[in-house]
């Protein structure tokens, strides 16, 4: 069950939309959902040939293109207080209107099912730290690193992120964030920065941000792929566990760009991004449940196992509390009917998954 859920939902359909969306952004191109989702597919393919034919040239590109992201967050940041200090009349947004406590909850739909499909945005936010555990292989002494490395990069993200959202509220009218999609940046950089550079050029950094994630996720899950074949559960293991000719997961790659190929070109117009990541999410609360149970029956059952990494307990059962909340969610009907597709249908199609 874990080696299918890996490959029919480790895709990496969203970030290739985003690049999309921000490069046409720059470009001022009022393009057709075709054209959107054919640059989309353009950086799948792209990126899935590099890592096949060179791959040492690829996890190259892909570290250069993560510290531009990093740096990219922390100049976000550094231009909200830029915009509130310098250019408070021309550019920002009122922050007594954008950050008071009922400004930010204004109009809210706390319905359950919404909190739910929020939530798994936010998840999806952090998965990069789950990346790590892809490419064990490739780090020396996993266990050790792991202990270290993945708090202090889950407290580095949360406090990026944090000081991000905060410069968006502090230059972007709230209305505007409430309308931005995933254009949200594209918008702070256009107020914060004016038409020339703000709608350009910086928008194009967001754009090699998101093809720099795509890069380091499909590295991960082609890695994936091939472990899962090399223990037989693919068929073809043995040609899609081979690293020949270019000493690069090839096998795992186009198993990954196959179910990415279709969640990019297959779903209707209209908020793909969104549908996929809830897609995406939902099945995940099933393997994070029975992962969690698991974890407090080996708890109990063998008290004397060795094991490098405890977890917290109360953690543990928090996470299995919030995955049955979050299975049950898309059952509850929101209390405002809005037009499209049934409201859970993404669970539906997840767990068809």
């Amino acid at each position: 069950m874990v080696a299918v859920q890996a490959v029919i939902l480790g895709f990496t359909a969203s970030n290739c939309i985003v690049f999309s969306q921000y490069v046409l952004f720059a470009l001022d191109i009022d393009a057709t959902d075709f054209v959107r989702k054919a640059l989309a597919v353009g950086l799948l393919t792209a990126i899935t040939i590099v890592h096949a034919c060179l791959p040492k040239t690829g996890v190259v590109i892909q570290n250069v293109l993560g510290w531009i992201k990093v740096g990219l967050i922390i100049f976000m940041i550094f231009a909200g207080l830029f915009v509130v200090i310098f250019q408070p009349g021309r550019t920002a947004a009122d922050p007594r209107q954008s950050l008071t406590w009922d400004g930010l909850w204004k109009d809210s739909d706390w319905s359950w099912g919404v909190v739910a499909t929020s939530l798994f945005k936010v998840f999806y936010s952090y998965a990069g730290l789950n990346n790590a555990n892809n490419v064990l292989n490739d780090v020396k002494d996993p266990v050790r690193t792991l202990k270290s490395v993945s708090i202090s990069a889950l407290v580095t993200a949360l406090i990026l992120y944090t000081l991000v959202n905060i410069a968006y509220f502090i230059v972007v009218p709230l209305d505007e964030i409430k309308e931005s999609g995933e254009l949200i940046a594209a918008l702070f950089f256009e107020r914060s920065f004016g038409p020339n550079v703000g709608k350009r050029i910086l928008p194009l950094a967001v754009a090699l941000s998101a093809g720099g994630n795509v890069m380091v996720v499909t590295y991960a899950l082609a890695r994936l792929n091939q472990e899962i074949a090399r223990q037989g559960f693919l068929p073809w293991a043995e040609l899609l566990a081979s690293s020949k000719p270019f000493n690069a997961p090839m096998g795992g790659l186009i198993v990954h760009y196959i179910p990415s190929f279709l969640v990019i070109a297959l779903p209707p117009s209209g908020d793909v991004y969104s549908f996929i990541l809830d897609v995406e999410g939902y099945p995940g609360q099933f393997f994070a449940l029975a992962t969690s149970l698991g974890l407090i029956w080996l708890r109990f059952r063998r008290p004397d196992l060795n094991r490098p990494f405890k977890a917290w307990l109360g953690a543990v059962l928090l996470r299995v509390a919030l995955s049955l909340a979050l299975i049950a969610a898309p059952f509850f009907p929101p209390k405002e009917k809005t037009g499209g597709i049934f409201y859970a249908t993404y669970a539906i199609v997840g767990i068809a998954m």
